[in-house]
């Protein structure tokens, strides 16, 4: 209909505005059909809050981008609204529910995001339920013990878990806060798929407490870089952020780890940050510095630092790597050898 402005977020969702905010209806059909790259017949195929997520923010104004609780500005009436679409399920999956649907809209669609493949939606939670409370110790927990079913039941109950499994990151001991850090990310790719707002929240807060001079930031990097990782699809606009902090001698060794984690996972959503500025750090006298940076180098399949890499197979300096939580204790040599292979490897179909 092209009747809306209309535009698509960096996390995969799609809006329309509506200036006037009497013809709401249209634009939730015109934003649909957009976030389906106008396929008509596959947009009426999908299931509200199953297929796709939908949001609306009132009170905007189109001439000057901004929400305004009092409805007016300099005495002209805003009763704009955006309507925003994301869909949340893997496209192969909902177009076997479309007769006659070409492959080469499938590809339009949604471009598969490398090895990462969009989990299933959240099943909802009965509104009639008993809600649990949330508890320190109980939290506590089942972080350490892994159980990220009731997790996820709890922030859905209690939406404070997640501040308080933040402050459980201020551990003393290094292993705790890895295996929390990656027990965090797990629970908030879950929690995304129905509230990645209070994910995005928790991200922004994170990052607003590593920016406190006064304050330590203790495995809040690697939280960050866990929880990009699990869901870089919504979250993956965060990444380059990450980048802020690789000039720092205390946290440079987190950001080459958040970032090869999340590269494992979607390579392209690091290369699209300025990431040639960590290439140095492949040749930096720490080995632990070292080793990082190899790692994310051959999930990146950068092979501009083959050369350099290739150089440091025989390195036999031991080092400690935390991979989903938990300790792996390698060499530089064996994570050059690793890098390399995967330089060299062929492109996945």
């Amino acid at each position: 209909m092209n009747e809306f402005k209309v535009g698509t977020c960096q996390c995969g969702a799609v809006y329309t505005s509506d200036p006037t905010g009497f013809n709401v209806g249209s634009a939730m059909v015109e934003c649909l059909v957009y976030a389906c790259n106008d396929n008509w017949d596959f947009a009426w195929e999908l299931t509200a809050d199953e297929d796709y997520l939908t949001a609306l923010i009132e009170n905007y104004d189109e001439q000057t981008h901004q929400i305004y609780e009092t409805k007016n500005v300099d005495g002209r009436k805003v009763k704009g609204v955006l309507y925003f679409v994301r869909l949340t399920r893997d496209f192969a999956e909902l177009s076997k529910n479309l007769k006659d649907h070409r492959q080469k809209t499938d590809e339009q669609l949604l471009q598969p995001v490398s090895k990462f493949v969009i989990p299933p939606m959240e099943p909802a939670r009965d509104p009639n339920r008993k809600k649990k409370k949330a508890d320190k110790a109980e939290i506590r927990q089942l972080v350490f013990a892994g159980d990220i079913d009731s997790l996820v039941d709890l922030c859905f109950d209690a939406p404070k878990t997640l501040s308080i499994m933040q402050r459980m990151l201020y551990d003393p001991e290094e292993e705790k806060r890895w295996l929390c850090a990656h027990v965090i990310g797990q629970v908030c790719a879950r929690l995304a798929s129905r509230k990645p707002g209070a994910v995005s929240d928790l991200l922004h807060r994170m990052y607003e407490a590593c920016s406190d001079s006064a304050a330590t930031h203790w495995g809040l990097l690697e939280t960050i870089g866990s929880i990009i990782a699990a869901r870089p699809d919504i979250f993956g606009g965060f990444a380059r952020h990450l980048l802020m902090y690789r000039g720092v001698p205390s946290s440079r060794v987190q950001v080459l780890w958040a970032m090869g984690t999340i590269a494992e996972k979607s390579p392209e959503v690091v290369r699209s940050t300025p990431i040639y500025s960590l290439f140095p750090f492949a040749t930096s006298p720490e080995p632990l510095t070292r080793a990082h940076a190899i790692r994310l180098l051959g999930r990146i399949k950068a092979q501009e630092l083959q050369g350099e890499i290739a150089k440091q197979v025989d390195d036999t300096a031991q080092v400690i790597i935390y991979e989903n939580g938990l300790p792996v204790q390698t060499t530089v040599g064996d994570l050059a050898r690793e890098a390399l292979s995967l330089m060299t490897a062929p492109a996945s179909a």
